[in-house]
């Protein structure tokens, strides 16, 4: 009986993305200039497998234009790509000493081991939120300084703040091998649960990116979002667990801190970088769960608003 019903389940999930995959390569369709997106339901965007297929039908427009975006970084200077292994050096280098020959603190619960493991921590937390804050300020400008792809009826704007993600994640990947080498030299061992990174990866690009889709549509409609998103991510910064400990937070204000849905991903790029510590999958779950709503949001708000992105510019 057991077996039945799980084959039931199991029969259920195929049929379920068997559809979810037809849909989505309608609305990939719809897209384009044979239908007209603007007649699409909305509740229809909300296919998760949708953002996913147009993405992978326009997989070379994405590596071209997040080449351009990383190598556009650079243009111009001396150095050019070195820039992106320097930049984490100085920042490693900077917090080692102030953090552990100056201040000489070490984070709560940590490992009791040499004096480098709260600079490490400490850089584990902002590469995530790097990440992050790096699309979020690009995204209210990215249409509006992109006025001839919006004049392009077939373009695939949808990529635009993608190949952002993908520039943001190519230079976190750099500054995550560079705390490695740092943790190997300063501790004398590296986390053997490295390997689980992409599980706290993947929520933080779906919930960074269906942001980046509804702050960079809003940025057509609102300009002032542009001006206002610098002091969100900023306020957001001092309200991470960056430079602090959850449990330095005063008990009546931790639950703000708590909301924050950085604040598990954060915590989660300590606990499989620099403490090699196991995390809680449920909490990691309903963290994803999270993300994929927001992700899917983010996807059907800029599909259903781009239609006047051309009469705004």
């Amino acid at each position: 009986m057991l077996l039945l019903g799980l084959a039931s389940v199991f029969y259920g999930l195929i049929l379920i993305l068997r559809w979810a995959g037809q849909d989505a390569h309608r609305l990939y369709l719809a897209s384009g200039v044979r239908l007209n997106l603007v007649s699409v339901s909305w509740y229809r965007l909300l296919n998760p497998l949708g953002p996913l297929y147009s993405l992978y039908r326009h997989r070379d427009l994405l590596n071209q234009f997040t080449r351009r975006e990383i190598e556009g970084r650079y243009k111009g200077s001396y150095l050019g790509m070195i820039w992106t292994l320097i930049i984490p050096l100085l920042l490693l280098g900077i917090y080692t000493f102030i953090f552990s020959l100056v201040f000489k603190v070490k984070w709560p619960g940590s490992r009791e081991i040499n004096q480098g493991e709260f600079a490490l921590t400490l850089f584990a937390g902002l590469i995530a939120f790097t990440i992050f804050s790096e699309i979020i300020t690009r995204s209210p400008s990215l249409i509006v300084s992109n006025p001839n792809y919006v004049k392009k009826v077939i373009f695939p704007l949808e990529i635009l703040p993608v190949s952002v993600l993908g520039a943001a994640l190519f230079q976190g990947l750099i500054s995550v091998a560079i705390l490695i080498a740092g943790e190997f030299f300063l501790l004398g061992t590296v986390s053997a649960k490295v390997f689980l990174l992409p599980l706290f990866i993947i929520p933080l690009a779906g919930f960074s990116l269906g942001l980046a889709w509804f702050l960079s549509s809003l940025g057509v409609y609102l300009r002032d979002i542009n001006y206002a998103i610098g002091i969100i991510v900023q306020i957001l910064f001092f309200l991470s667990p960056i430079f602090y400990p959850i449990e330095a937070v005063p008990e009546r204000f931790r639950i703000f801190i708590k909301l924050n849905p950085l604040t598990g991903i954060l915590e989660g790029f300590r606990q499989v970088l620099v403490w090699n510590q196991w995390p809680d999958f449920g909490f990691w779950f309903l963290q994803t769960a999270g993300a994929v709503l927001v992700f899917v949001s983010g996807y059907m708000w800029f599909m259903k608003t781009r239609s006047g992105f051309a009469d705004v510019l």
